[in-house]
């Protein structure tokens, strides 16, 4: 194996553990791509060089003297959300351009304590909010598909550098879409797991009731490896969820039956299959009805009437909770500071202003007046109610008509062109209108690649019941089984 980019992680710990390659060797190669490629993605904001070799080196130790776990060696991207210590974490803002984070994420302690080689910090959304990972104080990812085309957001740069093959994965976090909706505009595998599954301690909060970290892979296979490593309770999140956790790589069926998925139900809904949906993602998600048919799976149509209510919902609750999470950066403390300030007022007038972007600022002026006295009830109170009936219309469903699982596209469209949208907030906004109902449930999901649309990838979400995990990454595992629309990688990237 010469083309070490073009392995999954699976085929890559095997490859280590067989001492095949050097995790060194792999993060040599990997470094190498993103010196020669990331010039024209713009997936990283920092590359952490002398930090990988020396952990690649202990890696390699650590397999040496038989200590080593499945993802020992394994190179990886680290979302730039996630604080690191002794590493710049900007959250793609001007705003902590220059803060050095002095401690460890939980999401990075735990690959870090898994062996695995973090390669650098990848751009996205600046403070997680956008879709298109153009709202970045570094400028826009692009699509390795198309340069001309958004990766999407808000983890684009996680997206962009495991589809150009920068690294074998990456990890990402999910508001309302932000793994699974660039997993699909860039042909990967992405799950947001069930809220309170990974621990959110020391991940930069954007809206805290929303926010869940997880991978975005080649395959369900690699993705059910990094999940095994993130998932578990941690004591400094209070939202963390103290529970037993399955074997999510042994959960896989890999047995020789031809029809694997024979009693799983698989809801459609019909309300994401009606206007504002792209004939060619369409047709590419009925020929995944069918293939899943085929395997096994029986469908059954479903309704979740409230889904209409999602994107307006969502757009109350989040930016009320940014708003809120968003008033620690004030000019004082850390980040950025305006120069010259009269007085405190004039500081924290001028830190934020100059601080924040423009659609970080229309969020916190939105969030700001949903939470004033007087449209506080109006506004996010009724948003929170509309929350509870989208849940109700997903647990009738699960329960009621004991569906496994709901099937239906990812995104509306395939990867739109840069500066499409930026300039109407809202058509923006409606790019995550399949995904935002999920996180407003705190239910897991997952997206994968379906047959593209001119050359352009296509996203299938599978969204489950709580803690499915694992009957989730099987139904995705079961349809990458007999179809190699993971595997392919954008031409200019392949060698």
């Amino acid at each position: 194996m010469t083309n070490y980019h073009t392995a999954t992680v699976a085929e890559l710990s095997h490859a280590l553990h067989s001492k095949k390659v050097s995790s060194v060797e792999l993060t040599r190669h990997f470094l190498d791509r993103i010196a020669a490629h990331d010039r024209r993605l713009n997936s990283f904001i920092t590359v952490t060089t002398e930090q990988a070799l020396a952990a690649a080196a202990e890696a390699d130790r650590r397999i040496a003297a038989g200590q080593a776990g499945p993802l020992t060696g394994i190179p990886l991207a680290q979302k730039d959300i996630f604080c690191t210590e002794g590493v710049r974490t900007s959250c793609a803002s001007r705003m902590l351009d220059n803060f050095i984070a002095p401690y460890d994420a939980t999401t990075v302690q735990r690959l870090n304590a898994a062996g695995m080689v973090m390669l650098g910090k990848t751009n996205m959304d600046e403070f997680a909010m956008g879709s298109s990972n153009e709202t970045s104080y570094y400028g826009p990812v692009r699509n390795p598909w198309d340069l001309d085309r958004v990766p999407g957001g808000s983890s684009g740069g996680s997206a962009a550098a495991v589809a150009a093959r920068l690294a074998p994965i990456a990890t990402g976090t999910d508001t309302g879409g932000s793994i699974r909706q660039p997993a699909a505009l860039c042909g990967l595998t992405g799950l947001k797991p069930t809220y309170g599954l990974v621990s959110r301690y020391g991940m930069i909060a954007f809206a805290s009731s929303l926010d869940q970290a997880g991978p975005i892979a080649q395959s369900a296979e690699d993705a059910a490896l990094l999940l095994q490593a993130l998932a578990g309770f941690d004591p400094r999140d209070s939202t963390s969820l103290d529970r037993h956790l399955p074997d999510y790589r042994a959960a896989l069926d890999n047995s020789d039956n031809t029809s694997p998925l024979v009693g799983v139900r698989i809801g459609v809904p019909q309300e994401y299959f009606g206007d504002g949906l792209s004939k060619g993602v369409h047709d590419a998600i009925a020929a995944a009805i069918a293939a899943y048919r085929k395997l096994g799976a029986e469908t059954v149509d479903i309704t979740l009437p409230n889904t209409r209510y999602a994107v307006p919902a969502y757009y109350v609750v989040a930016p009320a909770e940014c708003s809120s999470n968003l008033s620690r950066f004030d000019g004082v403390r850390f980040g950025h500071r305006c120069q010259d300030a009269v007085d405190l007022m004039d500081l924290y007038k001028r830190s934020r202003g100059e601080g924040f972007g423009a659609e970080v600022k229309r969020r916190i002026m939105v969030g700001t007046y949903v939470l004033s006295a007087g449209y506080y009830d109006a506004y996010y109170l009724q948003a929170q109610k509309v929350r509870r009936l989208i849940s109700d219309d997903f647990r009738r469903v699960f329960d009621g008509q004991q569906v496994d699982v709901i099937l239906g596209p990812t995104a509306p469209t395939t990867a739109f062109r840069l500066n499409d949208k930026t300039s109407d907030p809202l058509a923006m906004y409606l790019s995550d209108i399949y995904t935002i109902a999920v996180n407003l449930a705190g239910l897991p999901a997952l997206s994968m690649p379906v047959r593209p649309v001119e050359g352009l990838p296509v996203g299938l979400q599978l969204i489950g019941n709580y803690f499915s995990e694992a009957q989730l990454l099987n139904v995705a595992h079961q349809y990458q089984r007999v179809t190699t629309w993971h595997r392919q990688i954008p031409q200019a990237y392949a060698k």
